[in-house]
């Protein structure tokens, strides 16, 4: 009997990657501080986390903080990393009970050190955890993330190891933040914006994009369960034609 497309291994995306966009328009809607709104999107990240994990996700990125949101009011900038340290506390054994492994991607040097400290302790902690991976994105940017990649690939020319014509799109992958994990298969992104905002640029080359409007707070379990659904629905050609991936599924 012919597997469905909702039962096929390769209906459940390895890697997700979620843009968390509305909480500050969730909290306006309700007459409410901004950093509200960043406070109840907490629990949709649990609530996410708890889908992935229970589809047998293996990544989720989560982005948090992107290198352009330090423009943002010096009030909110503050309340939001006071949120980030109180929830890498807090959460860290939540993560380790459910055997998750954090890590966090993006340049910590703008992060105050004892900020910094606490993503190490968090990930070094979590670091034996090997159910599941759960990747924050904070003060990152794709366009940073292929500068850096870049970068360290021409120290390696500089340095006599490399030849430029050693470096490949393969090759320059593995210097990216991302570098060790499968690339991302869904790119979900909540309240209603219809772009990418720097975010995994490269990885997202030939990932599913998935659009919602609900404001992040509002994407909880159902939500979560609709864009996964959406993607087992999909044909993920890369290049090739609909009869050439039929016809590999056959044999």
């Amino acid at each position: 009997m012919e597997k469905t497309k909702s039962t096929a291994p390769s209906s459940v995306p390895r890697h997700v990657a979620i843009i968390m966009d509305g909480n500050n328009r969730w909290a306006k809607k309700r007459l409410l501080p901004g950093v509200a709104g960043h406070k109840a999107g907490v629990d949709a990240v649990r609530a996410v986390i708890e889908v992935c994990a229970e589809a047998k996700v293996e990544v989720l990125t989560l982005f948090a903080f992107s290198s352009e949101n330090w423009q943002r009011p010096a009030e909110e900038v503050g309340a939001l990393m006071e949120l980030f340290f109180t929830a890498l506390r807090r959460e860290t054994k939540r993560l380790n009970e459910n055997e998750i492994s954090l890590r966090i991607i993006g340049d910590r040097s703008r992060f105050h050190p004892e900020l910094q400290a606490a993503m190490r302790e968090a990930e070094n902690r979590t670091a034996g955890n090997d159910r599941f991976v759960l990747q924050i994105a904070a003060n990152y940017g794709g366009q940073w993330d292929i500068a850096q990649a870049a970068q360290r690939l021409a120290r390696e020319v500089q340095a006599g190891h490399l030849r430029p014509d050693d470096i490949t799109p393969e090759l320059l992958q593995t210097c990216l933040a991302t570098g060790d994990l499968p690339l991302p298969d869904l790119c979900i992104r909540t309240g209603g914006e219809h772009r990418i905002s720097n975010f995994l640029l490269w990885q997202l080359a030939y990932a599913e994009l998935y659009f919602s409007d609900l404001f992040w707070p509002d994407f909880k379990h159902d939500a979560m369960r609709a864009a996964l659904a959406d993607f087992a629905s999909r044909q993920r050609r890369f290049g090739k034609t609909s009869e050439q991936i039929e016809a590999g599924a056959r044999v």
